[in-house]
Order: C-alpha cells, then sequence, then structure tokens
C-alpha cells in the first residue's frame, strides 16, 4: 500500500485513500479535514471509524433528524430553546420531550455520524491531518461498521465526471482483482450493478474495454469501476509485470470475483469457537501449520490456502459478530497467517524454491553446526534490511536453535522484535539472553534501554544506560539516554 502523509491536502491525496491507509495500518486518532468554512472530524480506534463531528451548522443533531424526517420543526425549535437554558445534549432533550425515543436516538446519533463522513467525500479543496493518540472518550453511542462499507458509500455519492476521470488511472489501463487479501475480504456490501460489474474483471481489459463491454452508461460504469478501485477491491496492473499464468499461458487472477462475493457460511457460536481455538494456538504452530500445509505442498497450494484462512478469519468478520472482543484475536489470527506467507514467499527467494517439505527442514536442523547457524544468521540479517522481520526472526530463531551460544545471535533477534508492534517483551527477552552470555558489552545495555524508553519504563531505561558507561564511559549514545530519563529517580 502507499505510503500517506500524516498531514496534506486532500487534492493531492483522495479521501478514500487516506481512511485505508490509517484503517490498514490501525491507526488510532482523530482525522482532521479543514475548509475555509467548517471542521470535520473522524475519530479513530485501531483503523475503525467509531465517531465524527462537525462545526458545519447543518451537520448538527437537529438539523439531521429534520432532513430525515424524524422530528418536525417546531420540536426542533422547542428542543434548541431548552438546550440554550440547559446546557443539556439536544439529542437526550429530544427524548426528555418524547419527541424520540431512546432507540430512535441511537439510530439519529449513528446516522449523524455516517452522513457526516459521507460529506468528506464530496470535499475537494481542503488541509487534512490525522493526530495519532487518545480520543474523547465521552461518547456513548459509537459506530460498528466496516471501513469498506463507509468508504462504498462515501465514494458513490461522487458525481463529478471530471474528478473520478483524474483520481483513476488512465482508461488504457488494465485492472485487475487485488493481490491483497484485507481489501479483498473486508466487509463491503455491494449493489447488484457493482457485482456484475466486477465479474467482468479477468485482468486483462481495460478501463476502457470495461466500460465498452457494460449494459449500463459509460458514466454510470465508469462510477462503479471508480467505486470498486476505491475500496482497493481493484488495482492498476502494473505494465511489464508478468502475471501467474494458467492453462494455455492466459493471466491469472490471484481470486475470482465470485469467491469474493460469496458470504462465509457460518453459526456464530461455531465461528467463535474456531477463532478461540486458533488463537489460544498461534504461538505453538509453525508458518506451516498455520497455512494447514502438509509435506505434498507447492505454491499454489500455499496461496490457495492463504486466501481461503485470510477470508475466514478476516478482521472484517468482527462487524458481524455480537462478541466485541472477537476482533483482537481476528487481527492477530489475520497477521499470523499473513506473516507465513510472507516469510514462506521470502525464502521462495532466497532458497531459489518453495516446496520444501517440512521432512527436509526438519532433516536440516538436525544437523547443528556453527557453519549452518551462521548461514542462517546472515540471510536473517538479510531479512532485516530488506524489512521483512517476522522472516528475520524465523532464521535467526533457526541460528540460536543450531548455536544457542552466541549472543551476537539474540541481540539481532532482539533488533528484529523491536521492529514489530507488540512484540517489545519478546525483543527484552532476547537482549537478556545476549547480555547473560556477553555481561560486558555496553552496547547491549544500550539497546536495553532504548526498548524501555520505548516500552514507557525510564526509570529501567536509566539503570541500563548506566550499566552501560561503567563498561564503555565515553559511549555517546548511553550519555543522551541517560540524560533523556535523568529526572526519573
Amino acid at each position: 500500500m502507499t505510503e500517506i502523509p500524516l498531514k496534506g491536502s486532500v487534492k493531492n491525496y483522495s479521501l478514500s485513500k487516506i481512511l485505508a491507509y490509517l484503517n490498514r495500518n490501525r491507526k488510532s486518532g482523530t482525522l482532521i479535514i479543514s475548509a475555509p468554512m467548517f471542521t470535520k472530524k473522524t475519530y479513530l480506534v485501531k483503523g475503525d471509524a467509531i465517531f465524527a463531528s462537525s462545526t458545519n451548522e447543518d451537520d448538527r443533531l437537529g438539523e439531521m433528524l429534520i432532513k430525515a424526517g424524524k422530528i418536525t420543526l417546531e420540536q426542533y425549535d422547542a428542543s434548541v430553546e431548552l438546550l440554550k437554558k440547559t446546557g443539556k445534549r439536544q439529542g437526550a432533550i429530544l427524548v426528555e420531550l418524547g419527541y424520540l425515543t431512546p432507540k430512535e436516538l441511537f439510530w439519529g446519533v449513528k446516522y449523524q455520524v455516517k452522513e457526516i463522513i459521507y460529506s468528506l467525500f464530496q470535499i475537494e479543496d481542503a488541509e487534512f491531518e490525522f493526530v495519532e493518540g487518545e480520543i474523547p472518550t465521552q461518547e456513548v453511542i459509537t459506530l460498528k461498521m466496516s471501513m469498506g462499507n463507509l468508504v462504498y458509500e462515501g465514494v458513490k455519492r461522487i458525481d463529478n465526471w471530471t474528478r473520478i476521470k483524474n483520481e483513476m488511472p488512465n482508461v488504457d489501463s488494465v485492472l485487475k482483482m487485488s493481490g491483497d487479501p484485507a481489501a479483498l475480504f473486508q466487509d463491503i456490501e455491494l449493489g447488484q450493478q457493482d457485482r456484475k460489474m466486477l465479474s467482468l474483471v479477468d485482468g486483462t481489459k481495460t478501463i476502457k474495454e470495461l466500460i465498452d463491454s457494460s449494459w449500463i452508461g459509460s458514466f454510470e460504469a465508469m462510477k462503479i469501476l471508480y467505486v470498486l478501485w476505491s475500496i482497493g477491491v481493484l488495482e492498476e496492473k502494473a505494465k511489464g509485470i508478468k502475471e501467474a499464468e494458467g492453462e494455455g499461458g492466459e493471466a491469472k487472477e490471484p481470486v475470482l470475483p465470485e469467491e469474493i462475493l460469496q458470504t462465509v457460511p457460518d453459526d456464530e457460536e461455531e465461528f467463535k469457537r474456531r477463532v478461540d481455538s486458533r488463537y489460544l494456538t498461534l504461538d505453538s504452530l509453525s508458518n506451516y501449520e498455520l497455512l494447514e500445509i502438509d509435506d505434498n505442498f507447492d505454491e499454489e497450494t500455499i496461496k490457495k490456502n492463504y486466501y481461503r484462512l485470510a477470508r475466514e478469519f478476516h478482521p472484517d468478520r468482527y462487524f458481524s459478530s455480537a462478541d466485541p472482543s472477537i476482533k483482537d484475536k481476528l487481527t492477530a489470527i489475520f497477521d499470523a497467517i499473513t506473516r507465513a506467507y510472507d516469510t514462506l514467499k521470502a525464502e521462495k527467494k532466497t532458497e531459489g524454491h518453495i516446496g520444501i517439505s517440512v521432512k527436509k527442514r526438519k532433516q536440516k536442523e538436525d544437523v547443528p553446526t556453527a557453519g549452518n547457524a551462521e548461514e542462517q544468521f546472515k540471510r536473517g540479517v538479510e531479512e532485516i534490511k530488506k524489512g521483512n522481520f517476522w522472516g528475520a526472526v524465523d532464521l535467526l530463531k533457526w541460528a540460536i536453535k543450531l548455536d544457542p551460544k552466541n549472543e551476537k545471535y539474540w541481540s539481532y533477534l532482539s533488533l528484529s522484535f523491536t521492529k514489530i508492534p507488540n512484540r517489545l517483551k519478546d525483543a527484552e527477552e532476547a537482549l537478556v539472553e545476549a547480555i547473560k552470555l556477553d555481561p560486558y558489552k555496553a552496547e547491549y545495555y544500550v539497546n536495553l534501554g532504548m526498548i524501555y524508553i520505548k516500552a514507557g519504563m525510564k526509570k529501567r531505561a536509566h539503570n541500563q544506560f548506566e550499566k552501560a558507561l561503567k563498561f564503555d564511559p565515553g559511549n555517546i549514545k548511553a550519555k543522551k539516554g541517560l540524560e533523556q530519563t535523568k529526572t526519573i529517580k
């Protein structure tokens, strides 16, 4: 996914791409859209929009309810008068006056939030900024709707042909199904026309050919493609990139349109049992077990299994569940199977082939020589340089298994863990092992101090920098760390 800055203009970055980026990276904070006449804010928790606010008078709850036909003008005026006298929220006043039931208020607030978010897609000239961190917690009624559905509904309201044409790839570009299961299997309720248009996409037709093949007008066809492209289900096929080929030498899509459109039939309780079972065993499963691969696997089997499991355990399935705790479990499972897939793909590049059976791998591991360990270590370092940190972790763990007394391997394993979200504890434990093997190396204490700073444990960090200076009084990093934590007693 293209990197999106956290501050800029919506002229340069479409709102759909901004929201998709924040969602994929599970950001928490406030997205602020500032125009000359108003400011609108969308509050996100782990990538999901849960609330929105606006300084535009037309976006206020009362105005929204009038437009939706839920209250009359007289009822609106009466609630405003009471609001001025008491300072209470208008929604609460409308319920107190008997104009709305609590259930209708619940609907109204959610309707207001969605309409504010949808209105953002109409804005063509404004500044945006995402402020990461805590969001206001006083809101009782919050939204539970997938980002895919929010973007889908918002983009559908855009009717500016010039804007759509400018934001879309050139009409001579070929569109294909996304290769990212996170985008493919997101929770989106596509309309009948959208589904029919999606079925035309085969990875060989240009945008112009897709429009010409459609049964509707050019603008409507272009708009549907724009919607599907905006939510990430479709992407531009890179020129000069050779796609995987099926029989007859034709380009083969990673997943067929009908597979996306299928629902995942499931009993709620059975689904929860499967999620809990997989979640509880995550740490004990190998990459092969995570992808449910046996000794006779091949590259195609890995891809098929990955897509099948990504669909089954997609984090967006949380939106159809009554259990709020299932979201974090699904996220952990989805991330684990994605890491397993990425690691096995990386092995294909470094080893020249992907079909190493579990049995052959076991045979390799059974030869505990320092040479083999050093080879795995070097490969792990290469994966760090490439940014494949989970791949590096697997290779460095392999090296440690072959030569557990090499403190350098433990140190680099710690470094890999520091690059992975929510793995500071693992990073700490690996570095402690390195220190046990070489307790006089100042660098290890400095790195441990930096881990503690990231974890917000400044007192522990301060102690590590002091230890580092005992072994290397001139260590610049240790001195800076000590200065950074000097207020901690």
